[in-house]
């Protein structure tokens, strides 16, 4: 008994001190392991017709080295030319996800371009259908997709990946799945990259699909209209707590049959893409909403294991109705706050020269005391190994103040706020901590 009332105040002991926090009280820094700025930057992407539906070429690559976008999502449909990607590539850098859009199955063609775009050092991925729940297509003279069998569908993706795997000059290049795999009637497999063993599918166990999962993960969607807190860090999460059509719905427990895929640790380590993603303004969404919403996506995205992400789209469709306004340009090219906030936040974590970290990002001492629940961070390291800490906030209303301690003091500390401009509004010197208020949009910490 003495021994059992020890153990009881020594535990009573320790939940007074967590909880009896003095005026002064530190949290304690620990250390923060970085991502490179240039993988952040790399992951931004957008949906475009670069030179065709009515949009310029001269425009596509004046805007992308604008806005810092690092990759096109595209594909052979709708006539764009080859030529003209590489073009975009040679003057804004952008490379470009090569993909079977909008019902398309010719994979000799899709090769063909690939080499091309590869050969210029343009070429990023190849990427399955998009969408065969609303565009059905044809495949060795047998239909599917939509509500019909998806079996020519699954033979699309495997004879795809397969055929690039065989390719001497595209072998190495990763292969990303269709779009939109938890629409499937049949269990094709197609919730798995490569179907394991026991999965009880109709195509044969072992059958190799993609490397990386691809989702269409939008943030505001019918399944949960409106605005709400924590709104893209949602739509990233790769769980079943996912509010939207994201990783689980499509990989994890797919959202028309409920055909059983990854489970835990499984879902979460699943490498993944989202090759369209964003929102119309409307209602409650006002153009200022939409461009911080913008800035948290590609954030909430990174911080949360998404490799790349494509906003659907670079400029308003002008040759289709209802699909107005998702754009970080209007059809007559003028820029909506999204592009002027995007420009802001690339601007601000450019991987300016400097051989500092030679891609082995380092560590960062540092704390939030009592983070709220509507706050994330990311920690990244430029080229010239200065700390950038992406620190936001995705609130409806509100604010919150919190503070930032570090583990030893910095000569300097500049504080970036990307929808004010892309020059610091504040500068601290010598200091161990930064005091923030945040609400709907990120700030960055540079050190």
């Amino acid at each position: 008994m003495k021994f059992q009332y020890q153990c009881f105040l020594l535990l009573f002991g320790l939940l007074v001190t967590a909880s009896f926090r003095p005026e002064g009280y530190r949290s304690v820094p620990e250390p923060v392991k970085a991502h490179l700025s240039s993988d952040f930057l790399n992951s931004i992407g957008v949906n475009s017709a670069v030179s065709t539906r009515g949009e310029s070429l001269k425009k596509t690559i004046e805007i992308c080295k604008y806005l810092g976008v690092r990759w096109i999502r595209s594909g052979y449909e709708g006539g764009i030319q080859v030529s003209d990607m590489v073009e975009a590539h040679k003057q804004a850098g952008v490379k470009f996800s090569y993909g079977l859009l909008s019902g398309g199955t010719d994979i000799p063609r899709l090769l063909e371009g690939g080499r091309q775009l590869a050969s210029a050092g343009a070429l990023l991925a190849f990427e399955g259908l998009n969408e065969p729940n609303n565009w059905g297509i044809k495949y060795k003279d047998k239909e599917g997709g939509k509500e019909q069998s998806w079996m020519p569908v699954a033979e699309v993706q495997r004879d795809l990946y397969a055929a690039v795997k065989a390719d001497r000059q595209l072998k190495d290049y990763p292969v990303w799945s269709l779009s939109e795999n938890g629409a499937q009637t049949d269990n094709t497999g197609l919730q798995f990259l490569e179907i394991p063993k026991g999965a009880g599918t109709l195509m044969p166990e072992g059958t190799k699909y993609a490397d990386y999962a691809n989702c269409h993960n939008y943030f505001m969607h019918p399944s949960h209209p409106g605005l709400y807190d924590n709104q893209t860090w949602n739509a990233a999460d790769p769980g079943p707590d996912c509010k939207v059509d994201g990783l689980y719905g499509n990989y994890g427990n797919t959202w028309r049959a409920k055909f059983k895929g990854y489970e835990g640790a499984g879902l979460d380590r699943l490498p993944r893409v989202t090759t369209e993603t964003g929102a119309t303004i409307g209602g409650a969404l006002t153009e200022e909403k939409q461009a911080r919403m913008f800035l948290n996506l590609y954030l909430a995205q990174f911080a949360r294991g998404w490799s790349y992400t494509a906003l659907y789209l670079l400029r308003d469709r002008s040759d289709e109705a209802g699909n107005q306004t998702f754009g970080f340009y209007k059809p007559d090219y003028s820029p909506r706050k999204a592009a002027v906030y995007m420009h802001n936040l690339t601007t601000i974590l450019a991987d300016e020269a400097g051989s500092a970290v030679q891609n082995k990002p380092g560590e960062l001492i540092y704390s939030i005391a009592e983070v709220p629940e509507t706050t994330h961070h990311l920690l990244l390291q430029k080229n010239n190994g200065r700390f950038a800490l992406v620190v936001w906030a995705e609130r409806v209303e509100g604010t919150d103040t919190i503070k930032i301690e570090f583990g030893k003091k910095a000569s300097n500390i500049r504080v970036f706020d990307p929808t004010v401009s892309d020059a610091a509004i504040s500068s601290i010197e010598n200091s161990d901590a930064v005091t923030l208020t945040l609400s709907d949009h990120p700030m960055v910490i540079e050190l």
